[in-house]
C-alpha cells in the first residue's frame, strides 16, 4: 500500500510539473503596496514586446481581469502602470531508456537478456512572461513577476487558456506578503 501511495505521488508530481508555470518575483521592499488602488497599461513598454498584437491583447485582458479581482481599478489617472515583456526559446528533451533484464510473458525468447535502447527526443517552446508594475509618480519599477513554462499553441482556445494560466500564476504573487 505504501508503494502505491509513493508511486501515485511521484506520478502526480511529474505530470503536474509538465504543465506548471514557474514564477519568481522581485520587488522594492521599501514600497507600501497598499497605496496602489488604480492601474493603467504602459503603452510604451507594451509596444516593445516581441509578440503578435493578438497575444498582447490576450495578455492584457488576462492581467486586467486578475487585477480587478484583487480590487484594483483601471483608471486614466493611475497610481501604478503595468508593462509586459516576453521571451521564448526552443528546448529539446532527450530521454534514454535502457530496458535490460528479465521479464514475464508468453513463451521464451533466446534474446531476452539483450537490452532495448530507446531514445526519445521531444522539442517544445519555453516562454517567459515578465509583468512589471511601475510607480507612476516616481517612474520606478516597484514589482516584477516572471513566469516561465512550456507553451502550447495547438489552437486559439488552448493558447488563450495557457496565457490566462501564466498571468494568474504571476499576478497571484502580488502584492508581496509582509515579512515581520
Amino acid at each position: 500500500m505504501r508503494y502505491i501511495k509513493i508511486t501515485l505521488l511521484l506520478f502526480v508530481i511529474v505530470f503536474s510539473s509538465c504543465n506548471s508555470v514557474k514564477v519568481v518575483t522581485d520587488y522594492d521592499t521599501k514600497v507600501d503596496f497598499n497605496k496602489y488602488k488604480t492601474f493603467a497599461f504602459y503603452k510604451t513598454g507594451i509596444d516593445k514586446a516581441a509578440i503578435s498584437d493578438l497575444d498582447k491583447k490576450r495578455i492584457l485582458n488576462a492581467i486586467e481581469s486578475e487585477l480587478l479581482l484583487l480590487g484594483l481599478t483601471k483608471s486614466t489617472n493611475p497610481d501604478m502602470l503595468v508593462s509586459i515583456f516576453t521571451k521564448s526559446r526552443e528546448k529539446v528533451n532527450v530521454n534514454q531508456n535502457n530496458n535490460l533484464g528479465y521479464g514475464f510473458g508468453w513463451g521464451w525468447n533466446p534474446w531476452m537478456w539483450n537490452g532495448n535502447n530507446n531514445i526519445n527526443v521531444s522539442q517544445y517552446t519555453e516562454g517567459t512572461l515578465f509583468i512589471d508594475f511601475i510607480d507612476k509618480n516616481k517612474k520606478e519599477l516597484v514589482w516584477q513577476g516572471v513566469g516561465t513554462g512550456a507553451l502550447k499553441v495547438q489552437n486559439r482556445e488552448k493558447k488563450e487558456e495557457r496565457i490566462k494560466e501564466f498571468v494568474k500564476e504571476i499576478v497571484s504573487k502580488f502584492p508581496p506578503e509582509k515579512k515581520e
